[in-house]
């Protein structure tokens, strides 16, 4: 089953310099939890994405068990959003899209993002009891450093 999580959150901080932190990915580790032991390998050399860039890293989702992980850059308009998609790893289906939108005194972020585990049903099970709760203490910690940063 295909499954979906958004999120948004206000910024105080103008779509340029939203748009420089978000799309650099060295600052991923910056707001993901740190027992996800998050470390990126690819020399990213400071560079912002674009369109084909891929991105491996390892990751401890679950018991600090590492995961390899391989994400490509499938999409960018910049600065209103970029979509990342899971080439290798955990997932089945993972398609993450981050938009932001211009307000009064701000920036809206908007995360979309889709998923599917493996193992059909038995993945479905695990969503239901680990996953879904998972992703959404991964986004909350994510509000909170991003609130510290831009609010």
């Amino acid at each position: 089953m295909i499954h979906n999580y958004t999120s948004e959150q206000f910024l105080k901080t103008d779509i340029a310099s939203a748009w420089d932190f978000f799309s650099s990915a060295k600052n991923l580790a910056r707001i993901t939890p740190p027992e996800m032991a998050f470390k990126i390998h690819t020399q990213l050399d400071g560079k912002e994405v674009y369109e084909g860039m891929i991105i491996d890293y390892t990751v401890s989702p679950l018991l600090g068990i590492p995961l390899k992980w391989q994400t490509e850059i499938c999409r960018v308009e910049k600065p209103h959003f970029f979509t990342d998609r899971q080439v290798k790893g955990p997932y089945s289906l993972w398609e993450h899209t981050h938009k932001f939108t211009e307000q009064d005194n701000g920036i809206l972020m908007h995360d979309e993002v889709k998923y599917q585990l493996p193992f059909g049903f038995i993945g479905d099970i695990a969503h239901n009891f680990i996953v879904r709760e998972k992703i959404k203490k991964i986004f909350k910690f994510r509000e909170e450093i991003l609130n510290r940063l831009f609010n």
